[in-house]
C-alpha cells in the first residue's frame, strides 16, 4: 500500500467519487488530508482506511450523521456499544419500514400489470386506462380505495368508466 495517494488513487482504491471525498472532508467525516509540494492532497492510509468504513456504512444505507456518530465510537474504543446497538437497531427498523413499502409497491404494481394481459393497441391497454383513471381522482386497480366516477377523459378522448376485465 503506497504511504501517500492523490484523491483520484483515493478514489480508485475505495470505489468513492472524488467529489464525494471532498465533501466528507469539508462536512468532516474525512480529516483533510496534508498537502504536497506542489499542492495536491496527499491522503494516507489512515484516510483509506476511515473513507472505506464510510463506503462500507454508506452502502448499509446509513445516514451520514450515524456515520459519524459510528466513527466517533471508532475513535472512542472504551466506550459502551449500547449506543452502537441501538443505531442499528434503528437502522434495521428503517429498512425493514421500506421492505413493507417496496412489497406494497410491488402488489399494486402486479395489480395494474394484470388489467393488460395480451398485446393490443395503446388506446386499449388497460394499464394506460387505469393511470388515467387515477389521475382523474378515480379508484384504480392499484389504488383502490378512492371512490370511482365517470371523467371526460382528455387522453382517450371518451369517458375513464370503470372497464375492468373480470
Amino acid at each position: 500500500m503506497k504511504t501517500s495517494m492523490r484523491i483520484g488513487e483515493l478514489g480508485q482504491a475505495t470505489g468513492v467519487d472524488i467529489e464525494t471525498i471532498r465533501y466528507y472532508e469539508k462536512v468532516g467525516l474525512l480529516p483533510a488530508p496534508a498537502r504536497s509540494h506542489n499542492g495536491y492532497r496527499a491522503y494516507g492510509p489512515a484516510h483509506l482506511e476511515r473513507l472505506a468504513f464510510i463506503r462500507h456504512c454508506r452502502a448499509l444505507d446509513i445516514s451520514l450523521a450515524d456515520v459519524k456518530r459510528l466513527l466517533g465510537f471508532v475513535a472512542q474504543p472504551d466506550s459502551d456499544c449500547g449506543d452502537i446497538d441501538r443505531l442499528i437497531d434503528a437502522q434495521l427498523d428503517r429498512v425493514r419500514a421500506r421492505l413493507k413499502s417496496m412489497r406494497a409497491l410491488e402488489r399494486q404494481l402486479a395489480a395494474l400489470r394484470g388489467r393488460c394481459g395480451s398485446s393490443h393497441v395503446a388506446g386499449e391497454c388497460g394499464i394506460l386506462h387505469e393511470l388515467v383513471a387515477a389521475a382523474h381522482g378515480e379508484a384504480c386497480a392499484c389504488h383502490p380505495g378512492v371512490s370511482p366516477g365517470p371523467v371526460e377523459s382528455v387522453a382517450f378522448g371518451k369517458t375513464a368508466a370503470r372497464r375492468r376485465r373480470a
